[in-house]
């Protein structure tokens, strides 16, 4: 099993789940993060004033998967996350020792 998190735009994440439903996961977990990489943040003018932003607002996004789907699901956020742009984001693949559902004590690629 696999635990791939992704970084991405936050306007990219209904176009990434929609390409992640049509490859059958069933499920993935979203939280707003703030961070930069090579964007170095931003300058942005507000009323009048010019300042900069830092930390830029970002989408993580994971998802645990049997290893079988892990290059079609990395394919896919990839494909459709990006613009070409700098900031587009970063795709991390990391080994996942178990998962156990709570609800039935599944465990395993089960409890994915």
């Amino acid at each position: 099993m696999k635990l791939v998190m992704a970084i991405i735009k936050p306007f990219k994440l209904d176009e990434v789940r929609e390409a992640l439903t049509g490859l059958g996961i069933q499920g993935l977990t979203v939280s707003e993060v703030k961070g930069f990489g090579r964007q170095k943040g931003q300058t942005e003018i507000y009323r009048g004033a010019e300042y900069a932003v830092n930390f830029l607002p970002k989408v993580k996004i994971e998802v645990a998967v049997t290893d079988d789907l892990v290059d079609p699901l990395v394919e896919a956020i990839q494909r459709t996350a990006n613009t070409g742009r700098i900031g587009d984001g970063k795709i991390f693949v990391l080994d996942l020792a178990t998962a156990v559902r709570i609800r039935t004590g599944e465990s395993g690629a089960d409890a994915l």
